[in-house]
């Protein structure tokens, strides 16, 4: 079979040499098949350029060549921006950029050496170009049925490497990088065939300066986050042999210390790179990669999917889970879930929406719902919620700015901050909010926010609480208290003046709640409602027709907000800092998803009882029904925040936050960061 794999990549290399010389397709296709082809010779190329030594400057020659039509300045005119391809090639435009964006992870697989993914690739190429050399042209439904049956026929191949990936040791590509390089011979970083921005060679660089015992430091801050978050959700981490480790290129001796600290606690790693065929794509850049060549890209072609998702696709796709899972059950259950590390401080990023990129239909967004429902059902049968965690650690990019250095080093002071000390000031906030059944939000000057929030009731005080006393595990840094609210009686306004979720940038949006859930909802991108409606259904409600509040929190990290402040940075820290910035609210799915049975317990000895709500519990009837498998945090920050108040039984209130301070008795030491930088005082 190898034999023949390899007979097949050559036989298609040597016909893919020939296209730039031949007038065999008519212009204006000729010039798309010709720059097409060109791409597919560089890419592989490097399948050889790889194993020979090359200075630092030529690396960075050769990785500006691959990826230079996908730069900002350049994308204009690539056949990957739908908008080009269309004007260019009328009503193959579409098509034939599809084919392009599938394409583009050629360079992937050839550093990698799937020779097989290669392959399929470029003779996929081939049939597309030969049916263009014909007369008459061939119509557009076909080249459509061509690209179709591409990703249907290997779909099964596709979802199993995705998933062998995730919990197969042995498929770990980079860890020989992470293990062996001399991290002081930057060429390295060009040995994923990613694209190696000034982010990733200014970290690594940076890196190098730290002690080793800095290092280890770092990353014990995220591996110790690893392991307590399954301690305090009582799950037996010695039953697991693999973790997920997802990491941005640059951090390497970070990354090789943690893997020697998770083998410590039993733990080798899976590593894997964000998806590059559109069937393994899932929303989001999961697994290890580079600085984002341009989010323009990805965004023109999130709703490809448009092309080939119908009830039959669907079918094929789950069978295929279900088929892999169940040959590989031993890997799967034996997996501990993923370790993140993120990065921010990146551009920010609006998107520009254009007519020319594939959209799905509303038959296909509720096919798209229900497909990744049954797809995390199945992955929870074989990597069981209920026996899995995570955590997820920050650091600033280069591209934040001139203070990236000092950001950088005071990001690894809030990643270490106390967390016996804000955990007992945040068991003052739980003491007085669980005397409560009802809480009150509300904006300040021009921040609309008006909200009324059910608490559970609780059946013994002495025992129960409804908020979870969050410290640095799961979610790194420290800094909130959080519950799954009732939603009925959740109502009112969310607003924010600027929030980024997800890396895409929201101006002034609004979410109207009614009985928990989303009724309505605005925002100021762009001209038209229509077009702020459909980027809010797209990137906040997923689709759904209404998504419920997941999540009630209140952030207590004033130490990070004062950070943001210094830097001029709010626009650019990750939900997983801005969230510990004030109040915020998640909709979609509530913390405990997938894992609502697990009793959890606070520091004080209490179990959390509102790990469910009136959509999650559902799944005792129809799993389908309970889960929307996204969970999206929208933080008020302290300055828009006039207060929060719980309201007793005889409509008393009690004030936890006033004008963005902290009043309640017992945690105005959380203030102390705001008097020292003469913030919102």
């Amino acid at each position: 079979m190898e034999e023949l794999l390899r007979e097949r990549f050559q036989l298609s290399c040597e016909r893919i040499r020939e296209i730039p010389g031949e007038e065999l397709v008519p212009e204006p296709y000729r010039s798309f098949f010709q720059r097409g082809a060109e791409f597919l010779i560089l890419a592989s190329s490097q399948l050889e350029e790889k194993k020979k030594v090359h200075s630092l400057s030529w690396w960075k020659e050769m990785n500006h060549r691959i990826y230079e039509e996908l730069l900002p300045e350049n994308y204009g005119q690539s056949y990957a921006n739908p908008a080009y391809a269309v004007e260019k090639l009328g009503e193959y435009g579409k098509l034939l950029s599809f084919l392009y964006a599938e394409m583009r992870g050629a360079v992937i697989y050839a550093y990698e050496e799937k020779i097989w993914d290669l392959t399929v690739i470029q003779e996929l190429f081939l049939e597309i170009y030969s049916s263009f050399g014909e007369d008459p042209l061939p119509k557009p439904e076909e080249i459509r049925d061509t690209l179709y049956w591409y990703v249907s026929d290997y779909c099964q191949d596709f979802m199993e490497e995705r998933i062998l990936e995730n919990i197969d040791p042995d498929r770990a590509f980079a860890l020989h990088f992470i293990m062996d390089s001399d991290f002081s011979d930057l060429t390295y970083l060009y040995q994923y065939g990613d694209y190696i921005s000034e982010n990733e060679l200014k970290t690594a660089e940076f890196l190098n300066t730290f002690s080793q015992e800095e290092i280890e430091q770092m990353a014990r801050t995220y591996t110790e986050g690893y392991r307590m978050a399954f301690v305090n959700t009582g799950k037996d981490l010695s039953i697991k042999e693999t973790v997920n480790i997802r990491y941005p290129i640059g951090f390497e001796r970070m990354v090789r210390a943690a893997v020697c600290q998770f083998e410590q606690m039993g733990l080798k790693p899976t590593i894997y790179r964000y998806a590059t065929h559109l069937i393994q794509m899932t929303g989001g850049r999961n697994g290890f990669g580079s600085t984002n060549v341009n989010p323009q890209f990805e965004y023109d072609h999130k709703e490809d999917a448009a092309l080939f998702l119908d009830h039959d696709f669907v079918q094929r796709k789950l069978r295929s889970m279900q088929n892999i899972y169940q040959e590989h059950q031993e890997l799967a259950a034996k997996h501990a879930g993923p370790a993140v590390i993120e990065v921010f401080g990146e551009a920010p990023f609006a998107p520009e929406t254009k007519k020319e990129v594939f959209t799905l239909s509303e038959e296909q967004r509720k096919l798209k719902v229900s497909m990744d429902n049954e797809s995390a059902q199945i992955t929870n049968r074989y990597i069981r919620g209920e026996e899995r965690s995570f955590t997820i650690i920050a650091y600033p990019l280069p591209e934040i700015g001139k203070d990236f250095e000092a950001i950088f080093r005071e990001t690894v002071k809030i990643n270490n901050l106390d967390s016996q000390k804000y955990s007992k000031i945040q068991q003052k906030l739980i003491d007085t909010m669980d005397t409560c059944e009802w809480v009150e939000i509300k904006g300040a000057n021009e921040n609309e926010t008006d909200l009324l929030i059910h608490l559970h009731e609780l059946g013994n005080s002495d025992k129960q609480t409804n908020f979870e006393n969050c410290v640095a595990d799961c979610n790194i840094p420290v800094g909130e208290v959080f519950t799954s609210p009732v939603l009925a009686g959740t109502g009112g306004v969310l607003h924010v003046s600027q929030v980024y979720l997800n890396g895409l940038l929201f101006k002034e949006l609004k979410l109207v709640f009614d009985c928990g859930q989303v009724i309505d909802y605005s925002c100021e991108n762009f001209e038209s409602e229509e077009e702020n409606r459909k980027y809010i259904e797209d990137n906040i409600l997923h689709h759904h027709r209404k998504i419920p509040m997941g999540e009630f929190a209140i952030g207590t990290n004033t130490a990070a907000y004062v950070m943001a402040k210094k830097y001029g940075i709010q626009d650019k820290l990750p939900i997983l800092i801005a969230e510990k910035m004030g109040p915020h609210f998640a909709v979609g799915d509530t913390c405990y998803s997938w894992a609502e049975d697990i009793p959890v317990y606070n520091p004080d000895g209490k179990e959390i009882i509102a790990r469910d709500n009136e959509i999650s519990i559902l799944r005792k009837e129809d799993i389908s029904l309970a889960y929307y498998n996204c969970h999206t945090d929208i933080t008020i920050p302290y300055e828009e925040l006039g207060s929060i108040r719980v309201i007793d039984d005889d409509g008393e209130m009690i004030s936890i936050i006033e004008e963005g301070r902290f009043v309640l008795p017992g945690t105005q030491e959380l203030n102390q960061p705001l008097d020292e930088s003469g913030f919102l005082r």
